[in-house]
């Protein structure tokens, strides 16, 4: 008989992961288990994918871990298309913001009308930064880059004058707001995680419950967990920021993602022309879900 592979983890520039490893709770679980570095490297090399390729693409490639986490957009209409299956019974959200460099002339959302603002191409950072701004702009008003990268590349064309405003999350956000970039408008947006196909069921429910425990102890004691943002961080600004003054980043909320959820946020994305014509599969709730 063959032996049961390892339940492969990548994580997701948030703290949940590496925190169950450090306090055993994968092991408690029973599950047995390996770290995968699919967003980790220390010059940030992976998050340069070139123009219009982001999380929703990765999902087509496939990804090596059994669940990824991505913006509940981009999981939505992954699962929708049958690339994995949307895990049903928690959900994240992620602090995220529109920055620009101190001495920038934007001063409020409206001043970024005509602005191209970098995100990741269908990752949350483009539909949230979509759903922020249309509050403030017209649609057509609203400009978009999609080739400058993932998180932390768009960190470091910030940083180094080469964007005007750029959508960052988690550690980036931080580390942004630390080196004096001006926050425009918050874009926080939901999470997901997608099962990759043919992972086992207990597997998922063991790795769920760990991430649980996890959250508890970042919502405690947050300042004991604030390092492990430097797993993940370009080592480029490992002496330029201090993680132990980063805040707790994205938070797991363990209720379910709703078919109503489901529903409304395709029609969301139908509405905004975000994927090209007909390139929106829109399946059930029931057949997108993994059960």
């Amino acid at each position: 008989m063959a032996l049961k592979s390892k339940f492969k983890i990548a994580p997701h520039m948030r703290l949940h992961e590496w925190v169950a490893d450090e306090k055993g709770y994968f092991a408690d679980e029973g599950l047995e288990y390996e770290f995968v570095q699919e967003l980790v490297s220390p010059d940030g090399k992976v998050h340069d994918l070139g123009d219009k390729v982001g999380a929703y693409q990765t999902f087509e490639k496939g990804r090596d871990s059994n669940v990824c986490s991505a913006c509940h957009w981009t999981v939505n209409a992954a699962a929708s298309a049958g690339h994995g299956k949307l895990y049903p019974k928690a959900y994240s959200v992620a602090n995220c913001c529109v920055f620009v460099a101190a001495d920038s002339k934007i001063r409020k959302p409206a001043d970024l009308s005509g602005v191209p603002v970098s995100v990741g191409y269908q990752s949350g950072s483009h539909y949230s930064t979509v759903q922020a701004l249309e509050q403030f702009l017209p649609r057509d008003e609203i400009k978009l880059s999609f080739g400058d990268g993932l998180l932390f590349r768009r960190l470091e064309k910030l940083v180094d004058g080469e964007v005007a405003a750029a959508s960052l999350f988690s550690a980036a956000y931080y580390a942004a707001e630390q080196l004096g970039f001006r926050k425009i408008c918050d874009t926080s947006f939901m999470m997901a995680g997608m099962v990759q196909p043919g992972s086992d069921t207990d597997d998922v429910e063991k790795f769920y419950r760990a991430l649980r425990r996890a959250q508890t102890d970042i919502d405690l004691r947050p300042e004991l967990y604030v390092k492990y943002y430097l797993n993940e961080l370009p080592k480029r600004f490992h002496g330029d920021v201090d993680v132990q003054t980063f805040g707790p980043g994205e938070r797991i909320v363990f209720e379910p993602y709703t078919r109503e959820t489901y529903d409304e946020s395709q029609q969301w994305i139908a509405e905004r022309d975000i994927f090209p014509e007909d390139g929106l599969v829109q399946s059930r709730y029931q057949d997108a879900v993994f059960q």
